[in-house]
C-alpha cells in the first residue's frame, strides 16, 4: 500500500509541471504582426487593421521611407501613402499584419 501511494505521488508531481507552464509576452501584443520587422510583400492582405496613423507611419519609416505623406487607411484596411526612399517618390501601403508594399 505504502508503494503505490509513493508511487501515485511521484506520478502526481511529474505531470504536474505541464501546468505551471505559462506564456510570456514582450512588449504590445498584436496577434496578427508575426514579429516587429515590416515585411515586404507583393500585394497587401486585406482586413480589419488596428494600426494608427502613428504606429503605420513608424513601421514604414522603419522600413526606410522617409517623407511620408499624410497616410490614408482604405476600404480593404490598408494605410496608404507616398514616401520616398533612395530618391525614389512611391507609393506605400501598410496592411493589418504590418507588411510593407511599394509601387
Amino acid at each position: 500500500m505504502t508503494v503505490r501511494a509513493i508511487m501515485a505521488c511521484g506520478a502526481m508531481l511529474l505531470s504536474s509541471g505541464a501546468v505551471a507552464q505559462t506564456a510570456t509576452h514582450a512588449g504590445a501584443h498584436n496577434p496578427a504582426v508575426k514579429n516587429n520587422d515590416a515585411a515586404r510583400v507583393a500585394a497587401p492582405t486585406k482586413g480589419a487593421n488596428s494600426f494608427s496613423e502613428d504606429q503605420a507611419r513608424g513601421r514604414l519609416g522603419k522600413a526606410g521611407y522617409q517623407s511620408l505623406s499624410r497616410l490614408a487607411k482604405d476600404k480593404d484596411g490598408v494605410w496608404r501613402g507616398t514616401a520616398t526612399k533612395g530618391g525614389r517618390k512611391v507609393h506605400v501601403g501598410l496592411d493589418y499584419k504590418g507588411n510593407v508594399t511599394a509601387r
